[in-house]
């Protein structure tokens, strides 16, 4: 098989996520001053995406409030950095079941159960170039916790999102998820190019060795446009391993804390290290205007 590395590769920064981080590490960003600062600094370093959750600056915890949301992407547009905005649609869907023995009525605590309209209230309003689609439900962690997607929930928000002009990256976490970001794109909901994001190493998701990533990307159609991405000690690693499926790269502090042994990253270092990865071999790190015209985004302000 003739190697099909990808030599022009955009860098997305997932810059804090919703994970229990923020007390593992300093550097997650929390606040929106934080977050917007850690979106240009990865802009800064050669992301052309940034990715982004909002948190409780007084918990720390993942939240959707729009207020938030609002104010992280003032901050982001009003500071001239040209990035592309990727802000998550992914919260909303959090169920957490009572108990092993009782599973019924869920926990009030870790479930966040919401319909499609308010999951997307914030894309709505800000208009970023790209939002998360979680195309899948899934299994999370060692408890009862649950990520929901249905197919009915999947259509109603692919309709939304296409509505208002925004390109859905499909968040894939396993096999299944990529039929069901076929069978969206069969009846219209998807427009080209299909951006999808391979989400690998979660646990109960799918594995992140190489034989699960090429089936993975072998059952890709051909005109879709993919990244990847590992967590932990991988994330770096597959800076190269995903340009050299033929794909864009992911990277941040959504999905890993560290940029060595015992060594903290900030979201600037990891994208730096990445950018050095892919130039080393001979790739080319687009810049958000040639990512733009990759992906036939219009730019917002």
């Amino acid at each position: 098989m003739a190697l099909g590395m990808n030599r022009e590769v955009f860098i997305t920064c997932a810059v804090t996520g919703a994970g229990d981080t923020a007390g593992r590490s300093d550097k997650v960003p929390v606040t929106p001053e934080q977050i917007a600062a850690a979106s240009i600094e990865a802009a800064e370093a050669g992301a052309a995406v940034a990715h982004i959750h909002v948190r409780d600056p007084a918990t720390g915890q993942g939240s959707r409030d729009l207020a938030l949301y609002r104010e992280t992407v003032r901050l982001i547009r009003a500071s001239g950095v040209d990035v592309i905005l990727n802000l998550t649609a992914g919260m909303g869907g959090d169920l957490t079941l009572g108990s092993v023995e009782a599973p019924l009525p869920p926990s009030r605590v870790g479930t966040d159960m919401v319909g499609a309209t308010e999951r997307l209230a914030h894309v709505a309003e800000l208009l970023p170039e790209i939002c998360t689609l979680d195309c899948g439900t899934m299994n999370f962690g060692e408890g009862d916790y649950v990520m929901t997607n249905t197919p009915a929930m999947l259509k109603a928000m692919a309709a939304q999102i296409q509505a208002l002009g925004v390109r859905p990256e499909i968040e894939i976490f396993d096999t299944g998820h990529l039929v069901l970001a076929q069978w969206l794109e069969k009846q219209g909901l998807l427009d080209g190019p299909v951006l999808v994001q391979l989400c690998m190493g979660i646990p109960w998701g799918a594995p992140d060795d190489i034989g699960t990533l090429m089936a993975m990307v072998n059952n890709l159609p051909k005109d879709w446009i993919f990244s990847a991405f590992s967590i932990g000690r991988n994330q770096l690693p597959y800076a190269a391993l995903a340009a050299l499926a033929g794909g864009n790269v992911r990277v941040g502090l959504e999905d890993n804390l560290w940029l060595g042994k015992g060594v903290l990253a900030s979201n600037g270092d990891l994208v730096a290290a990445a950018k050095t990865t892919l130039t080393s071999m001979g790739a080319k790190v687009l810049t958000p205007a040639e990512t733009r015209a990759k992906l036939h985004l219009k730019k917002r302000t």
